[in-house]
């Protein structure tokens, strides 16, 4: 946060807000009993949960007895957690560990699947009580949006921290969720002040707070500084961003190259001008599952037509939703093996239909081989326009391929 030219104008507030455990605090609205227990969000998605088959007539969700939920202890397959409760994670357990290994940490967690459909339904729930509030908003997934606070009435009251509990409030008041806000001069130190306070947090980060509350940090917590990138920092002597910003600037260009070594200079000391951008238009859209063990072609043939089937269903509804359209349609495929392979196939026509993906989907499987196992199955619809633009509705060339040529190997589903 370097020192910005005298300016009559207000002080620039940017806030970044995280729900809380967000997948775990939607399913502990429907199961108020699991509150203040270890729980896990992950594995397959949701069809019908044991528990709520056996739900007595007149009973509701609340009513179901803990002991009737599966725990950890009990889990076998390769799925991965989505999200943990925070007396979950106070045994280790975190997001995109595989349950098998959290089995070991903590049996007793429960788990519960994923139900994608409901945490998007809340996704929009919060992001629009924001916007009612404060109309600059960034939306950077299910969980989590930037907001410009700068001008909006109480925006620099406090730093910022008014406004922030005045969403946060509305937030809980309009959906029963919890979230933390950092606010602070840029996204990249609104981000890292997100995490200062969490759950159900505000942090105000100053102009001058660099020295005292973003120095000490260890290096990964900046967004964008990865594992392989702090481990070499850290084969230098550089653990803190303190350190890192005290090294010179050419000298962190000629270990880390001319991009990263002046992005690295820069984020060190707080210096970030991206603006929050409220229009920001989707490259592709894409629906992926991992199997909870390996799903074979042939043996396996009709549970995986089913699940390719409700994956191009699932991204013609996201596309429909929210008003888009595209005419490259790709598939990914992992094998028990770890080895990705992809395949995509451009059309004559901008699509968001279910039925068309499936169909050209399934061409794209065609192409690929299918002797081994599969760990996990996606589809993508790339190349988006509006529905309804003059792009979008513009006659378009003959369809061709945009991946490798086609396979000897045939679709199976």
């Amino acid at each position: 946060m370097s020192s910005p030219p005298p300016s009559t104008g207000p002080i620039r507030r940017i806030a970044h807000l995280d729900m809380d455990a967000f997948y775990a605090s939607v399913e502990l609205l429907r199961y108020p009993q699991l509150k203040g227990l270890p729980m896990v969000i992950g594995g397959g998605r949701r069809t019908v949960d044991e528990a709520i088959r056996n739900l007595p007539e007149g009973g509701t969700l609340a009513d179901i007895p803990v002991e009737a939920f599966p725990r950890l202890k009990d889990y076998a397959g390769r799925g991965v957690i989505t999200t943990a409760t925070y007396p979950a994670r106070q045994f280790g357990i975190g997001s995109a560990m595989g349950l098998m290994k959290a089995a070991k940490l903590c049996p007793q967690a429960l788990i519960l699947p994923v139900d994608f459909d409901e945490y998007r339904r809340f996704s929009r729930a919060f992001k629009q009580v924001i916007l009612d509030i404060a109309p600059l908003m960034e939306d950077r997934g299910v969980d989590e949006v930037y907001i410009d606070f700068t001008n909006v009435p109480g925006g620099q009251r406090d730093g910022g921290r008014s406004l922030a509990r005045l969403i946060q409030k509305s937030i809980l008041d309009a959906t029963g969720l919890t979230c933390s806000i950092g606010v602070a001069p840029n996204k990249l130190i609104a981000k890292m002040a997100s995490e200062f306070d969490k759950p159900n947090g505000i942090s105000v980060v100053y102009e001058g707070d660099l020295e005292s509350r973003i120095w000490p940090l260890p290096c990964r917590k900046v967004n964008g500084i990865g594992p392989k990138a702090d481990e070499k920092l850290k084969r230098f002597g550089i653990e803190t961003v303190g350190q890192l910003a005290a090294r010179d600037r050419e000298w962190l260009i000629q270990n880390f190259g001319k991009a990263t070594g002046a992005w690295m200079h820069e984020v060190s000391w707080g210096r970030d001008d991206r603006p929050v951008v409220t229009e920001s238009e989707p490259v592709s859209m894409s629906r992926e599952t991992t199997f909870d063990r390996d799903l074979h072609a042939v043996r396996d043939r009709a549970e995986l037509g089913a699940i390719f089937t409700h994956l191009c269903e699932k991204v013609a509804e996201d596309l429909q939703r929210k008003g888009y359209v595209g005419k490259t349609i790709g598939i990914k495929l992992r094998y028990d093996d770890f080895r990705i392979a992809t395949r995509d196939q451009t059309i004559d026509r901008f699509t968001a239909d279910g039925k068309t993906i499936r169909q050209i989907g399934g061409q794209c499987l065609k192409r690929v081989p299918l002797e081994r196992p599969l760990r996990l199955l996606g589809v993508r619809v790339g190349a988006l326009a509006k529905a309804g633009s003059p792009e979008a509705t513009a006659p378009t060339g003959a369809v061709r391929s945009t991946t490798e040529p086609a396979s000897t190997t045939a679709s199976l589903f």
